[in-house]
């Protein structure tokens, strides 16, 4: 029996014929209907975006809903055929799930979750986990990145440049050493086995990530399986910095 950390509801296989303004992709069903799906994803999705690749669609009973589709899921050729997760919505429900069940034995004893807290040098920042334990353990803030780039096996953030991606790393670098700082990176690809900043897409943010480690950062590239059926946890990414 596989251990399931998300199942998907029922989806539509289908083919895409573009992606444009971000938020928009053109797909045909196998049914032959052209349809335009909502994509849940605001980045460049470099690599993740061809046309007439294959793709899975969820749909939505909401009728108030301008957009009835939803893209979830696009099939990739880089290794092997991969099923790669394109709703950038997704990581930070599964991970809230793999907390839940004490998955990622790196971060220790914990017994309380909070999400969405805010820190930050002006507090208008929010980390994604908030995790805490007994008086005597450090309290951890973990900020997810979700990570489809890839080269080969090795998997890569970002995939453009990330001003807030810079600024997440530098608040984390101000709590050091008084908590525990933790990025982790969900490679939502089963395919990648190592990971690495993306220095050519943004170097500055390589030089922080680095800088960050040197203080006491954690990292977790935590590589998940995607399939149509749902989404596992496979363990952790091998890191090169």
């Amino acid at each position: 029996m596989i251990d399931w950390l998300y199942r998907y509801p029922p989806l539509y296989p289908g083919i895409l014929l573009k992606r444009y303004k971000r938020f928009f992709a053109d797909v045909q069903l196998t049914s032959g209907e052209i349809v335009t799906a909502h994509c849940p994803n605001t980045g460049p999705m470099t690599g993740v975006s061809t046309p007439q690749s294959a793709v899975q669609l969820s749909k939505s009973d909401n009728l108030n809903r301008k957009l009835a589709y939803t893209l979830e899921l696009i099939q990739v050729h880089d290794n092997e055929p991969t099923w790669v997760g394109i709703n950038t919505f997704l990581p930070n429900r599964v991970v809230k799930l793999a907390l839940a069940k004490h998955l990622f034995s790196e971060l220790g004893d914990y017994s309380q979750i909070k999400g969405e807290v805010v820190y930050g040098l002006d507090k208008k920042s929010r980390v994604d986990f908030f995790l805490t334990g007994s008086d005597e353990e450090r309290p951890i803030y973990l900020e997810v990145k979700n990570t489809t780039l890839s080269q080969g096996r090795l998997a890569l953030f970002p995939d453009t440049e990330t001003t807030r991606g810079q600024k997440h790393l530098r608040e984390l670098m101000a709590l050091l050493p008084l908590t525990r700082a933790v990025m982790l990176y969900f490679i939502n690809r089963g395919d990648c086995i190592e990971f690495s900043p993306g220095d050519h897409t943004d170097p500055i943010y390589g030089k922080l990530l680095r800088d960050a480690i040197a203080l006491g950062l954690e990292v977790l590239p935590c590589r998940f399986d995607i399939s149509p059926e749902g989404i596992r946890y496979l363990g952790l990414a091998k890191l090169k910095i």
